[in-house]
């Protein structure tokens, strides 16, 4: 794991600074504290930070082919390396090293892009070619690894690891893109087809990006798409078959490290599942750990220690304050961009916790999105199923009566109808958009000024899950809601998350369930077998059953949770009220400061729970402090 960092002039080669290339790199040194590197060559610079994981003593970046021609910088892991290093040396390839980084060299002379297909991993790196006179920039499938880039004044692309990378550059301009803060509240992260900092680009998940010498910076192109528009119709007792073996080869070839290694285990069905496979395939107890929270409502630990003792794991347990906000500063040091899952918070403190006896950690995310985990997916599967029962007129009637319940956020849940009443009034594709944002359009409406929309130009956040959806290669309305998940939610909130936390304290965190292979054959099970009854991911609960008691199976899914709300009516408070005024919400221009205080004053008193809301405008105040030396954040 790593982070890595590049200039590339696409008009004239005009010569890289060393120097300039080695404070991009910098930035990103909690990527990799063990090592750095920089090479130049006529108008192109890579830079490198590495966090030693194979081949300790060889695999040392930017690497070069012996006749220096193919230089790369690479971040993340190739896991079937030594297949593929087989494949290639059977070809003629000479191997000087025994890193996955070399396979990439090889792999590009040999195929050029169609390497990409046969890589088994998470990625993002960059490779000059001084024959072709071009820079290639790839991200895997899923955008397990991130990769950030911007035009510059001078014809000049610079890229990055982060966006940290980018900000050290003298001609990067910083200024606030509005269209990416109406992405922010909407969903409570930036997603990828996004960036808070106009002109800065992410490269989208499973694309590539050839730049060439005198030619414009040109779109990036798709290499791998998921594909839910078959059906395997075996029973499930073969599926279930096929579902163990392939979970057991994602973990195997995930567990490869010449450094220590372990998992995190919250005591849910992913990372459960994980570490079973894992201990299955050690020969020494697996290292194990474990976020617990000192209110009882809150924590975990108790169906983590019953997994650990089950499979006899070396298991650590650090139990955390509820109010452990403490880690405000340091989440926005790490993100550069807001990010409001408060769920970052105990990840952090968990990743911070692995690494005092670990180098490499599995985690169990990506099973939500490939089987079908969430609630969210359950309502959308009877919303649909009830939406196409009932006439149109009938669903206007009921969409028209959900406008008009009142938002009971203090009344029992039967009471609490408004969503599910408006979602059967809207097409499946509105109604999945609103159920998986965090701040509704009539909300955020009523915080932005007359400045602020005139600013949107007609944008709306929920507008690119309706587009995914609409262009899904699907059948269903859950297949079209796990793809744009997949697109969207995924690389935007899921793996930012445990990206940033992971990289924040120099871990590479690996997500076996997130395997490409796994997720092609969990798109094209029936939906009775994701979704059954009150049970999401039906069927891999089901293959598990040998693996994992009942009560791990089937209880209520929790993850991580914090007391935002609570916070907002007690040691917070201040933050929430001092958004209003002298903030550098304010300072934009943007935000209404009356309706900014209403809501903080209206939460505080009890009269509506708009903690999510507060956290999404603390976090969005601070960043906006950050990286563009607004308000009072930026004096903190």
């Amino acid at each position: 794991m790593c982070g890595i960092a590049g200039i590339f002039h696409l008009q004239v080669a005009k010569p890289v600074e060393p120097a300039r290339v080695a404070t991009m790199t910098d930035a990103l040194a909690h990527r990799g504290p063990d090592g750095s590197g920089v090479w130049t060559g006529p108008g192109v610079g890579l830079g490198h930070r590495r966090l030693a994981i194979i081949d300790l003593g060889g695999g040392d970046q930017p690497m070069a082919t012996a006749d220096g021609k193919l230089v790369t910088v690479f971040n993340g892991e190739i896991y079937n390396f030594k297949e593929v290093r087989v494949e290639l040396e059977a070809l003629g390839h000479v191997f000087r090293t025994a890193s996955d980084t070399e396979v990439i060299l090889h792999g590009w002379r040999q195929w050029g892009a169609d390497c990409l297909s046969r890589f088994n991993g998470m990625f993002a790196f960059a490779l000059f070619d001084a024959d072709r006179g071009c820079l290639f920039l790839a991200r895997d499938r899923l955008g397990v690894k991130p990769l950030h880039y911007a035009e510059l004044s001078d014809g000049s692309v610079i890229f990055a690891s982060e966006l940290k990378g980018l900000l050290v550059h003298p001609l990067l301009r910083r200024s606030p893109d509005f269209s990416a803060i109406e992405d922010y509240l909407a969903l409570g992260y930036v997603p990828d087809d996004a960036c808070i900092v106009a002109g800065v680009r992410k490269l989208p998940a499973g694309h590539h990006l050839t730049l060439r010498r005198g030619m414009a910076l040109p779109r990036p192109v798709g290499w791998w798409d998921v594909d839910f528009s078959g059906r395997d119709r075996r029973s499930a007792a073969a599926l279930e078959e096929e579902l163990r073996d392939r979970l057991r080869a994602a973990v195997r070839s995930r567990m490869v490290a010449d450094v220590p290694l372990g998992a995190f285990l919250s005591g849910g069905v992913d990372s459960s599942a994980v570490v079973a496979f894992m201990a299955e395939a050690s020969r020494n107890p697996v290292e194990t750990c474990s976020i617990g929270f000192d209110e009882a409502a809150l924590d975990e630990t108790h169906y983590a220690a019953l997994v650990a003792e089950r499979f006899h794991t070396r298991h650590r347990t650090r139990r955390v304050a509820a109010d452990d906000y403490a880690l405000i500063g340091t989440l926005g040091e790490a993100f550069d961009e807001p990010f409001a899952d408060a769920s970052a918070l105990p990840t952090y403190r968990v990743c911070e916790l692995a690494r005092q006896s670990v180098t490499v950690a599995l985690s169990g995310d990506g099973a939500d999105e490939a089987f079908a985990g969430y609630r969210r997916h359950l309502f959308h599967v009877g919303e649909d199923r009830l939406r196409r029962a009932l006439p149109a007129t009938l669903r206007a009637r009921i969409g028209a009566v959900g406008d008009r319940w009142p938002k009971l956020d203090w009344a029992p849940r039967p009471l609490r109808a408004k969503t599910t009443l408006q979602a059967i009034g809207r097409s499946p594709e509105e109604a999945y958009a609103a159920a998986v944002g965090v701040t509704g359009q009539a909300m955020r409406t009523s915080l932005y000024t007359p400045l602020a929309r005139a600013a949107l130009q007609g944008h709306r956040a929920e507008d690119r899950y309706v587009a995914a959806m609409r262009a899904a290669p699907a059948q269903d309305a859950l297949d079209r809601a796990q793809y744009a998940d997949m697109k969207i939610w995924l690389p935007g909130d899921i793996l930012t998350k445990i990206d940033r936390t992971s990289m924040a304290v120099s871990l590479e965190a690996r997500e076996p369930l997130l395997d490409h292979r796994l997720i092609e054959f969990a798109a094209r099970l029936p939906r009775s077998m994701r979704v059954r009854g009150n049970t999401g991911k039906w069927l891999m609960k089901k293959a598990l059953e040998p693996y994992l008691p009942r009560e791990i199976l089937y209880r209520r899914k929790m993850g991580f949770v914090t007391p935002i709300s609570a916070w907002f009516r007690g040691p917070l408070a201040g933050r929430a009220e001092g958004v209003a005024h002298g903030s550098a919400l304010a300072e934009t221009g943007w935000f209404s400061s009356t309706a900014m205080a209403r809501i903080a004053a209206d939460h505080r008193s009890g009269v509506s729970d708009h903690g999510r809301l507060l956290w999404q405008l603390v976090m969005l105040d601070q960043s906006l402090g950050r990286l563009f030396g607004l308000g009072r954040s930026a004096a903190a």
